[in-house]
């Protein structure tokens, strides 16, 4: 038999009016004679590609994204000049480094790039069956074509985005778990196209000659859909559950046969898996100014020296030797400006980028591989999705949290319902009716238990056994087990289960009850109006086996009482907002009983919105608007959701680390507000603030906002108030709408900013996701500026997670599209607390050091070269050897502060946790400051001058070795880089406070590897070179006494005044870091100040090691 269909789907996004379609031929089968012309399209196999490069486009494309950056194509700008015209130094200098640079990054991309590429080909390359020609047959996944029909069994995923032609099951239906997708396990329900679904075998379903008309891909969810039959021509409409999407696994059902419609890069998961955008913290950002303030440094250097040039050749009896051509003024006066730009370009370290980028990808894995962070019961650790941001953690000012599933378990548990007035709490097995009055019939009670088994989406998952043990529903009588999409429904209906009424199954659009008298009742589901965040309700119209049709509605009481026109309202109505008090989720229930004219109608109106090929979803809402109403309340249930472990410990830890936390939710106020009384967010001396939809229904918004900011600011010159704001979804909405007709009104989102910025906690509750994301844009636009931190763990979360500075996803129940989409991931909310009072610490600290110390380092290196011109007659000569200026920033001292950067632990990170006001020593980018940046500036300078002005007075009368020899330019520029590398290693080694023996090795190994260095360097005849100027330079200068008595009192004066400066501030105007490390300090000499045997004093320098968190090998 052969059924011709044509299939028409439509997907009509976000606002266009009409879209471009695609014809697709089911089975690649030429339409029958008659129809419009026969047009083969041509799509795309079925290959995926994330990579981002080819063997042959590596090099060109990489090569290109590395020159964008600002600092990279500087120094290739550099090395042109270098080649292009005669420069002071060799292009080894600067070619050298920024190959070191190039070569490093280009490598690790590429690997991470050949990674990609293996991933790609195992999916590429694994096997589907295919129906051809009424038989079976295998072929790789990247050989599948849009059109042919794919047979799915059971636990395997789907390889494109697939039309459901049939199942194994006898309804059509089968079972598929998106775990890939959005990470949630449980089971969904989609449905075969009706005129299809009866063809189970491959020559049936390769018979089938029908077409499909679809939108062109697009990463937006399908909103719309048709299928048109052939042969009757009537439309019929589809839903989202009739599209299997990539990625998504087959479950609970034998087999499938589906259509492929979307392939490869146009599938759905391809689609969607676009690049997020890129965030910057504000250590890069302060490092780009800085970068910006030494190139106009380097700029005005190279001016100054070829201003001066001329000046002192102006000067006859300065001028060049009779054996140099004059120089030439207006043709060489840029090339000189070159040169000496070329000269000095080493105050802008090329290696800075590598090290910050070497130190943030190789410290993101401590938060990886903290055991601390390790969750047991979900074998989940820390996950880092970007490194770019490890120091932000350390500069949050304002925490924006979700409630459900992040403060709480999101582990549903049934409390108790309330029928008409009269409540039923649970105990033990059974439940016990509470002291209300009873005035409800037993068949109203019955009626509205049967509508808690019957308005839902939950299914049932036939013998299943997790972790050895089996899931039952009726003891004795199955083995299966309910899962849905939403935990609050899984409770609802267990609960029913242990009130006498049990869900068994949906079969044959049956759905099947197991009443108290262990009867089976079935009732033929007709309609399913879906949940969605606005309606905040679902409904379900049945048929009755006596032929009663019923339409079953729950959802939120503010969406059910307003449709109520009967039952005991007030009643039930108190009992929810007794339930809400106590940290409860509550519904209401409500039914409608319809006639045969009514529901006609109702299946009209639903019809037609789904037919319509424009604003379907609108005209879907309009029609369930039209339904749901007329409504008799039946009660209403709560369910609790319990409260993380540790949530309560680490808000507060967050409060006194001097961050603001704000919790955003979609529950009602009494729900949320009871949540974060009990999470310590607002506290029992806190004064709560209102900004509502019901004070504003009594006073304008002007009104109100002004009263609310009187009160803050009347409290903020006297005696301490800690104030707490709630504000709803529909109040919010009017303080961001922009342009208040009323003149009087004035800026409401000042006025509301600075009644938040008065509060300690901020409670936002109805909130809808778009709402969450203006919440955070608007604190982050705020005049502070403030770095920001969303965490949540459900898809709603995703916006503010996306727009906050940072941010973090948990590990829950409600999918992992937050995780995916964020910056961390984390198991749980308490590991919050070491990730930015701990881990964030240290990241900031550590960043901020190697920043600063790198300009320091670079003007300590380079100022020399700059005075050095004033005693050569602004020749251009270079002070130091071409080798030196070469390893400075690549081999003598980038090692040490790299490891620096990675373990320095500046205090013990238990007393980090145990005190969270230490956090705020840190805060605002305290360390990357102006000031603090003028003066390691300063520091740079003076030790430049002290190498360099040391050097010249001490050896300002010619200067003899043992041997009788003179010192030259060579010896002189070694002795002034000598002092140089010691200098700035011993300036690091005195910021040390965590030593191990890495430390030792590193520091020290990298002093004697430039020692050895030099000797080789200098004491062999090296073949490659053509001169040999340094030849036994360095074994002369070390020869000579007052050379090492000039490096030892050099280096000594570089670092004294630091060192003073350190002792004064830490006495005078110590920070809470430095005071704990004198109490920490003070505390160890009291304890071993007795020891007088040298035994004793070993024990006392080993626990001083172990109490300063250093390892000292001894």
């Amino acid at each position: 038999m052969c059924v011709c269909v044509c299939v028409c789907v439509w997907f009509c996004v976000g606002e266009e009016n009409w879209v471009d379609s695609r014809t697709v031929y089911i089975g690649h089968k030429e339409p029958p004679a008659g129809t419009e012309a026969y047009i083969q399209q041509r799509f795309p196999d079925n290959r995926i590609v994330s990579s981002k490069y080819t063997f042959w486009n590596f090099i060109p494309k990489n090569m290109f994204e590395q020159f964008r950056r600002v600092a990279n194509f500087y120094f290739l700008i550099i090395f042109l000049v270098q080649l292009i015209i005669d420069t002071p130094t060799s292009p080894v200098t600067s070619g050298l480094p920024l190959f070191f640079v190039i070569t490093v990054t280009a490598i690790k991309q590429g690997y991470e790039d050949w990674l990609r590429h293996k991933a790609d080909n195992s999916v590429n390359q694994c096997p589907v069956h295919v129906v051809q020609h009424g038989k079976v047959v295998r072929k790789q996944s990247r050989k599948l074509r849009v059109g042919d029909v794919v047979l799915v069994k059971e636990d395997e995923t789907f390889p494109c985005d697939l039309i459901l032609l049939s199942s194994s099951r006898d309804d059509g239906t089968c079972f598929v778990t998106t775990a890939s997708l959005d990470g949630e396990s449980s089971h969904k329900t989609y449905y075969a196209v009706q005129d299809t679904k009866a063809y189970n075998t491959e020559k049936e379903v390769d018979s089938i000659h029908a077409t499909i008309e679809c939108e062109q891909p697009q990463p937006d969810l399908y909103k719309n859909k048709r299928i048109l039959s052939e042969l009757l021509y009537v439309f019929r409409p589809l839903g989202s559950e009739n599209l299997l999407l990539r990625g998504a696994t087959l479950k609970n059902t034998e087999y499938i046969y589906a259509v492929a419609i979307y392939t490869g890069m146009e599938t759905k998961m391809a689609l969607n898996y676009q690049s997020k955008s890129q965030k910057r913290s504000a250590v890069e950002k302060s490092m780009n100014a800085y970068l910006v303030v030494y190139l106009c440094i380097l700029i005005g250097k190279a001016f100054i020296n070829t201003v001066l040039k001329y000046v002192w050749q102006a000067d006859p009896n300065r001028d060049e030797p009779w054996y140099n051509e004059r120089t030439e003024t207006e043709r060489q006066a840029f090339t000189d400006f070159l040169a000496f730009m070329v000269l000095f370009n080493y105050i802008i370290p090329v290696s800075m980028y590598v090290t910050v980028e070497m130190q943030k990808f190789l410290g993101s894995y401590f938060i990886m591989w903290d055991d601390e962070m390790f969750d047991e019961e979900l074998g989940e650790r820390a996950v880092v999705n970007t490194s770019d941001l490890n120091e932000e953690l350390g500069q949050v000012e304002y925490v924006f949290t979700d409630k459900t599933g992040t403060l709480t378990e999101n582990n549903m548990e049934f409390i108790e319902c309330c029928v008409d007035g009269h409540v039923y709490v649970p105990h033990g097995e059974h439940f016990l009716t509470g002291v209300c009055c009873w005035l409800s019939t037993q068949e109203h009670e019955e009626l509205f238990f049967r509508a808690l088994c019957l308005c839902h989406t939950v299914q049932v998952k036939e013998e299943e056994t997790v972790d050895g043990i089996k899931h039952g529903i009726h003891q004795g009588k199955s083995t299966s087990f309910y899962i849905s999409s939403s935990p609050d429904e899984v409770a609802l209906v267990e609960g029913m289960k242990r009130l006498g009424f049990t869900y068994l199954r949906l079969k044959d659009s049956h759905m099947e009850i197991l009443n108290r008298e262990d009867e089976i009742e079935r009732f033929e589901l007709l309609e399913v109006l879906t949940f969605d965040s606005v309606r905040r309700r679902m409904s379900v119209i049945v048929r009755a086996n006596t032929g009663e049709l019923y339409l079953f509605c729950k959802g939120a009481d503010s969406s059910i009482f307003p449709r109520v026109i009967s039952g005991k309202v007030e009643q039930v109505r108190a009992r929810v907002e007794h339930n809400a008090v106590e940290g409860l989720r509550t519904l209401c229930v409500a039914y409608r009983p319809l006639s045969s004219e009514q529901y006609q109608q109702v299946c009209h109106l639903l019809s037609e919105a789904k037919l319509a090929l424009q604003d379907r979803d609108k005209r879907l809402a309009e029609a369930y608007d039209l339904i749901e109403t007329d409504l008799i309340l039946l009660g209403a249930t709560a369910v609790e959701d319990r409260l993380q472990e540790k949530a309560a410990d680490t808000i507060e830890s967050l409060h006194k680390a001097g961050m603001k936390v704000w919790v955003l939710t979609g529950d009602k106020m009494e729900t949320a507000a009871a949540t974060c009384y009990a999470s310590k967010l607002f506290r029992r001396n806190t004064q709560i603030l209102e900004l509502t939809t019901k004070r504003t229904e009594e006073q304008s918004l002007h009104d109100v906002l002004f009263d609310l900011s009187r009160t803050v600011l009347r409290q903020h010159g006297g005696d301490f108030t800690d104030f707490g704001l709630i504000i709803d979804g529909a109040t919010l909405s009017a303080v961001m709408r922009p342009g208040q007709e009323d003149s009087n009104s004035g800026n409401y989102k000042e006025i509301f900013l600075e009644i938040c910025r008065n509060c300690s906690a901020v409670l936002c509750c109805r909130m809808a996701p778009l709402q969450k994301a203006q919440i955070v844009k608007l604190i982050k636009a705020s005049k502070e500026h403030p770095i920001t931190l969303a965490i949540g763990d459900g898809a709603n979360d995703v916006s503010m997670i996306l727009e906050a500075h940072v941010g973090i996803g948990i590990m829950g129940k409600e999918g992992r599209q937050a995780v995916r989409n964020s910056d961390y991931a984390i198991p749980k909310f308490k590991h919050l607390k070491k990730m930015l009072l701990v881990h964030g610490h240290y990241y900031y600290i550590r960043i901020s050091e190697l920043v600063q110390y790198f300009f320091y380092k670079n003007v300590c290196f380079i100022f020399p070269q700059f005075l050095y011109q004033f005693f050569c007659g602004f020749s251009q000569q270079p002070l130091y050897d071409t080798a030196y200026l070469t390893l400075y920033n690549i081999s003598f001292t980038s090692l040490p502060i790299l490891l620096y950067s990675l373990i320095e632990q500046h205090i013990n990170m238990d007393i980090l946790k145990k005190d969270p006001s230490l956090y705020r020593d840190i805060a605002k980018n305290s360390l990357l400051r102006w000031p603090i940046f003028i003066y390691w500036t300063i520091l740079g300078v003076y030790d430049a001058i002290v190498m360099f002005f040391g050097a010249y007075f001490l050896f300002d009368n010619t200067t003899f070795t043992s041997n009788g020899q003179m010192f030259g330019n060579w010896t002189f520029g070694t002795l002034v880089f000598t002092v140089l590398v010691f200098t700035v290693t011993f300036k690091l080694a005195l910021d040390t406070h965590y030593w191990t023996w890495i430390n030792h090795f590193v520091i020290w190994g990298s002093l004697i590897f430039f020692v050895v260095f030099s000797l080789l360097w200098g004491g062999i005849i090296w073949p490659f070179l053509n001169y040999q100027r340094m030849y036994y330079v360095f074994m002369q200068m070390l020869s000579s006494g007052p050379a090492w008595l000039s490096i030892i009192l050099l280096i000594t004066a570089g670092l004294l005044p630091d060192v003073v400066k350190k002792v004064i501030w830490r006495a005078l105007w110590p920070t809470t870091t430095e005071r704990i490390q004198v109490g920490t300090h003070t505390h160890i000499i009291e304890d071993y100040g007795s020891a007088k045997t040298t035994a004793a004093v070993f024990v006392f320098w080993k626990n001083y090691c172990k109490t300063k968190d250093r390892w000292v090998l001894l």
